[in-house]
C-alpha cells in the first residue's frame, strides 16, 4: 500500500505562507451586550483615577510612596534589560512590527480590514490620550517640585504631558488589535493573554525606570482597553474605507486596460462660390451658396481606355465630390477652381524627341548605298 509522504514541519511554514487563493469570511467582532458592559466599566474605573488624582486622593500619596522607593536602585542589575524592553511600548518601532505583520496578512487574505483597523484604533489612540495628557498638564516624577502634591496644570513646563502613560496605552493597543484580527478563537485567546503580559510588564517598567506615577500606567491601562472595546463601533466605517479603496483600484486597472479612442469630428463641406449677376461694368461678387455640415461620399471613378485615333479629350475639371475640396478666396476668379495635384495630366500627342535628319522612320524602306572600295 503506498501512502503520500507526511509534510515536514518547514513545508507546513512555507504553505502558511503561500497567498489563499480567494477572500476567506473572516469574523468581525461586534458590539455585544458583554463588551458594552466592559466598555461601560472601563470607563467608570478611567473616571474614577482621573478623579482621584485631581483631588490629591491616598493614590497620589502611593505615587510618592513607589517613586521614593526607587526601584531602579533596589534592583539595579536588571536596569539595561529593561531599558530596552520599554521600546515594546513606544509608538514609532511598534507600528512599523505591527504594520508588516498586517500588511502580510492583508495581502494573503486580500483584504485591507486588519491595516484599516489599526489606522483607526492608532487614531483613536492618538487623540484621546493627547487631549488628556496636554489638559490636565501633569509633570513626572523627575520634574516634581512639591512632595505629596498631584503634580498638576503645569501646562507650560518641561515634562508635564506624563498622564496617562503614552507607553502603556500603546502597548495595550498595538498588541491587543492584534488578537482582537485573530482569525480564530483559540488563536485570539493565545494573543490576548500575550498583549496583556507586554502591556502590563511594560507600564511596570516606566514605574520601575521613575519615568511615570503608578496612577499614570493606571490610567494609561484603562484608555488602551477603552480603545481596543469601542472597535466594533468603527467597523461599518472600515467597510466603507475598504470598499471605496477597491472601486478606486477597480476604475484605474479598467483604465489602464481601455484602448484610447481617437474622437472623431465632423467633416465640413467646403463653401463653393458663384457669380452674382452684377450690373453693367461691375465685377461680379461671389454668392456662398451652402454651409451645412453634412457627410461627403468619395466614391472613386476609373478613367475610361481612350483610343488612339481619337481627338485630344478635353481638360476642363468637372466638380469634385471629394472632402479634399480647395478652399476659395474672395481675390480668385468666380468659378470653381482645382489644385495642382487633383488636376488631370495631358499628354501632347506625337513624340516628344526632336526631329533627326539623319534618322529613319520605321516601316520606310531606303535606296542601298555602294560601299566605297574595291
Amino acid at each position: 500500500m503506498r501512502t503520500e509522504p507526511k509534510p515536514s514541519r518547514l513545508d507546513r511554514i512555507f504553505a502558511r505562507l503561500d497567498r489563499e487563493p480567494e477572500r476567506p469570511v473572516l469574523d468581525v467582532p461586534r458590539m455585544t451586550r458583554h463588551r458594552v458592559v466592559l466598555f461601560g466599566a472601563t470607563l467608570a474605573f478611567y473616571l474614577t483615577i482621573v478623579l482621584a488624582v485631581v483631588l490629591t486622593s491616598w493614590l497620589v500619596r502611593f505615587d510618592w510612596q513607589a517613586m521614593l522607593f526607587r526601584p531602579y536602585q533596589q534592583w539595579p542589575e536588571i536596569h539595561a534589560f529593561l531599558d530596552y524592553w520599554v521600546v515594546l511600548g513606544q509608538r514609532g518601532p511598534t507600528a512599523v512590527m505591527v504594520t508588516a505583520w498586517l500588511g502580510w496578512r492583508s495581502w494573503r487574505q486580500h483584504t485591507l480590514r486588519p491595516l484599516l483597523a489599526f489606522g483607526a484604533a492608532v487614531l483613536l489612540l492618538n487623540i484621546t490620550v493627547a487631549v488628556v495628557k496636554y489638559g490636565l498638564g501633569r509633570s513626572g516624577p523627575h520634574y516634581a517640585t512639591d512632595i505629596g502634591s498631584n503634580e498638576m496644570w503645569h501646562w507650560f513646563q518641561a515634562g508635564s504631558d506624563i498622564f496617562p502613560s503614552g507607553h502603556t496605552a500603546n502597548a495595550v493597543v498595538t498588541w491587543g488589535i492584534l488578537s482582537y484580527l485573530a482569525a480564530t478563537p483559540q488563536a485570539r485567546r493565545w494573543l490576548s493573554a500575550l498583549s496583556a503580559v507586554v502591556s502590563l510588564s511594560v507600564g511596570l517598567t516606566t514605574v520601575y525606570l521613575g519615568t511615570h506615577w503608578l496612577s499614570d500606567v493606571l490610567l494609561g491601562w484603562a484608555a488602551g482597553l477603552l480603545i481596543l472595546l469601542a472597535l466594533p463601533w468603527f467597523e461599518p466605517m472600515v467597510a466603507r474605507a475598504e470598499a471605496q479603496i477597491f472601486d478606486l483600484r477597480d476604475r484605474w486597472r479598467s483604465r489602464r486596460a481601455a484602448p484610447a479612442t481617437v474622437p472623431t469630428s465632423p467633416v465640413e463641406v467646403p463653401v463653393v462660390l458663384k457669380p452674382r449677376p452684377s450690373a453693367q461694368g461691375e465685377p461680379a461678387a461671389p454668392e456662398p451658396v451652402s454651409t451645412a455640415t453634412e457627410p461627403v461620399s468619395t466614391v472613386s471613378t476609373a478613367p475610361e481606355p481612350v483610343c488612339a485615333a481619337q481627338e485630344p479629350v478635353s481638360t476642363a475639371p468637372e466638380p469634385l465630390s471629394t472632402a479634399h475640396a480647395p478652399k476659395t478666396h474672395l481675390h480668385m476668379a468666380p468659378g470653381p477652381h482645382t489644385a495642382r495635384s487633383e488636376r488631370t495630366p495631358v499628354t501632347p500627342v506625337g513624340s516628344r524627341r526632336p526631329p533627326q535628319a539623319d534618322r529613319v522612320t520605321r516601316g520606310t524602306t531606303t535606296s542601298a548605298h555602294p560601299i566605297a572600295g574595291g
